[in-house]
């Protein structure tokens, strides 16, 4: 197993330069896609790693439940320093889990609380809410998601920015960007490495839906002066995993994408260009990320398997 069982704990260094690039070169629908795929395959990969390590750490404790031939030196020799390495990945593991559990709950009592707040009104797709405080965002769930909207937020636009508003938060729904933000935060939380990439996606996947608005009400300025709008005065979405008009910044640099030309829709860019070579340097940083977590795990299968008694 060797040194194996730690490259793909920092093998998310590999995806930093994709990070960055991607938001500004690649469609925001293709960036998102690809940096998702690339987090949550990295994130897997470091966490079942971590595992490993916590496996060979646990079964040097006294009084540990595993089998006592697990901590035979023929299995604390498949690990490169297997006594610091093996203690430390147990409080490592154990943080990445609460995080995990921690992100998981605050998104689900958001949602719910979000629900109960809007079971008195109608059901319909949009619920407007009569609050002096300006916010707009996407709540998934139900049979297609509802848009929240305040009155403060409304009577802030014109009729077009309106439109806008409207056509971006259902663009988010009908994507379900909500799946892409909460999977990258998981991800950051597994792996800090991959903190670059959650801020990435959380900015690509609003100018997905820029883009999707722009397209749905016919005008890129009305899409750009109702988020400039909204900016100025929203105070944004509750919780990072759910997704607005206002929510991820900068908004200037949204903005200014929506005064330019519509982005070219190609899937995946030409290796000759600097995206493309980040983003095969990424997708090969995830390919050795998950063989060396494979080769690491099987490995340590047949280890434990040949020292448990029978």
């Amino acid at each position: 197993m060797g040194v194996f069982v730690f490259l793909p704990l920092v093998l998310p260094l590999t995806a930093w330069p994709i990070a960055r690039l991607a938001e500004q070169r690649l469609h925001p629908r293709t960036a998102t896609r690809l940096l998702t795929a690339v987090a949550m395959v990295m994130a897997a990969c470091s966490t079942v790693c971590l595992g490993l390590l916590m496996v060979v750490g646990t079964a040097q404790l006294p009084g540990n439940p595993l089998p006592d031939g697990w901590s035979d030196p023929e299995v604390r020799e498949a690990v490169p320093y297997d006594e610091v390495a093996g203690r430390l990945a147990i409080p490592a593991l154990l943080a990445v889990v609460l995080a995990c559990a921690r992100t998981l709950w605050r998104h689900g009592r958001i949602r719910r609380g979000a629900h109960r707040a809007l079971a008195a009104l109608p059901d319909t797709e949009v619920a407007v809410l009569p609050d002096a405080v300006p916010y707009a965002y996407a709540l998934p769930g139900g049979r297609r998601g509802r848009v929240v909207v305040t009155t403060a937020l409304l009577a802030s636009l014109e009729p077009a920015e309106r439109r806008a508003l409207f056509a971006h938060e259902r663009a988010h729904l009908a994507a379900r960007h909500h799946r892409f933000l909460l999977a990258v935060q998981l991800a950051a939380r597994a792996n800090p490495f991959l903190r670059p990439l959650r801020t990435a996606v959380s900015y690509t996947a609003e100018r997905w839906a820029d883009e999707d608005a722009a397209h749905a009400v016919g005008s890129r300025r009305a899409v750009a002066r109702a988020i400039g709008k909204a900016a100025l005065v929203s105070r944004g979405t509750p919780v990072a995993t759910l997704a607005g008009l206002a929510a991820a910044g900068p908004v200037p640099r949204r903005v200014a994408a929506l005064l330019d030309p519509a982005p070219s829709a190609r899937s995946w860019p030409s290796v000759f260009t600097s995206v493309g070579l980040a983003a095969w340097g990424a997708a090969v940083g995830a390919a050795v990320s998950a063989m060396s977590s494979a080769n690491s795990a099987v490995t340590m299968f047949f280890i434990l398997y040949a020292a448990t008694p029978l």
